[in-house]
């Protein structure tokens, strides 16, 4: 049997080798960029595990054996999850090796933008020590925060934000409501959620329901001043429309990490605005994290070749 990672990003594929060395299961590993290199890597692979190369219908149709797709990491937007499912193909991630550093991200970029430090810390550099060039900045408790999605990373993020004294909402449509009154979480709809949020964290899944979610008409539906945070996906957010929604101060701040196209390109208008914080899809990150997503990755497909079922699929496959 054999194993195709199709790109990855890391100084050590050790974890992986070592995994599936011990399954005797063969390890090829290559850098991808197209849906023609994948098809050329992997056409022959048991298991293949991708990072950021399109894993499309047609890459899809093309692997003659193939049983699981892993994805290094927690979404898989680059995959066609219908025609794995429809070929028999499982498709996993790994949802739980960054909880801690992207609700941390989340709650930095919330509390960086609260309180204007990285504008603080670039007036200061300008040599301006006045706290009136924040003005007006407002108090973190008694404020509404509002979580879009209620999975394990926005439980994290509300968990944390307790701590500040901040009253806690969240929309979810799969609603955990154990969960939610266990953290003294209230769950509302989404229009309740945009009136009453004095923060919005935004915690949800890309797919076709949630594309462009958030526009103009949404961030015109907020409560004014509010401050909006993303660190799930870019494509959730219509730039476009978060530029005008910062321009014309329709919204306080925002703190980004995901971006439509990454890396952002320099010249991008939200590079421009002085009250929007925006970081390099880093949210993910800590040395823990990436020795956890490495071996997580390889276990899962090590664990599907070797006859069991996975532990996280994210589609159900026709077999």
């Amino acid at each position: 049997m054999k194993a195709v990672i199709t790109d990855y990003y890391y100084e050590s594929l050790e974890q992986e080798k070592k995994v599936f060395s011990d399954s005797g299961i063969e390890l090829e590993a290559y850098q991808c960029k197209t849906e023609e290199e994948v098809i050329r890597a992997a056409g022959d692979c048991d298991a293949l595990i991708c990072q950021f190369a399109p894993i499309t219908a047609k890459v899809i149709q093309a692997l003659q054996k193939c049983r699981v797709i892993v994805r290094y990491a927690i979404g898989v937007d680059n995959i066609d999850l219908e025609a794995a499912g429809k070929k028999g193909i499982y498709v996993c991630n790994v949802p739980d090796y960054s909880l801690d550093e992207v609700s941390n991200h989340a709650v930095a970029l919330l509390l960086d933008c609260a309180k204007k430090l990285t504008y603080l810390a670039g007036q200061v550099k300008r040599g301006e020590s006045s706290y009136t060039v924040v003005k007006p900045l407002f108090r973190v408790e008694g404020k509404t925060l509002g979580l879009v999605g209620f999975g394990r990373i926005p439980q994290l993020v509300a968990k944390k934000m307790a701590g500040f004294g901040v009253n806690i909402i969240s929309y979810d449509p799969l609603m955990n409501l154990e969960k939610a009154e266990k953290l003294h979480v209230r769950p509302v709809e989404f229009e309740e959620l945009l009136k009453q949020s004095d923060y919005i964290s935004v915690h949800c899944p890309l797919n076709d329901g949630t594309y462009h979610m958030f526009d103009r008409h949404v961030f015109g539906r907020m409560k004014e001043g509010v401050i909006f945070i993303n660190t799930a996906r870019g494509a959730i957010v219509k730039e476009e429309d978060l530029v005008w929604a910062l321009q014309n101060r329709r919204i306080a701040m925002a703190g980004i990490d995901v971006t439509e196209v990454e890396p952002i390109p320099p010249e991008h208008p939200l590079l421009q605005l002085d009250n929007a914080v925006v970081t390099p899809h880093t949210a993910w990150y800590s040395e823990e994290a990436v020795a956890s997503l490495q071996l997580k990755a390889a276990q899962e497909a090590a664990r599907v070749l070797a006859g069991e079922k996975p532990k996280n699929p994210v589609n159900h496959p026709q077999f």
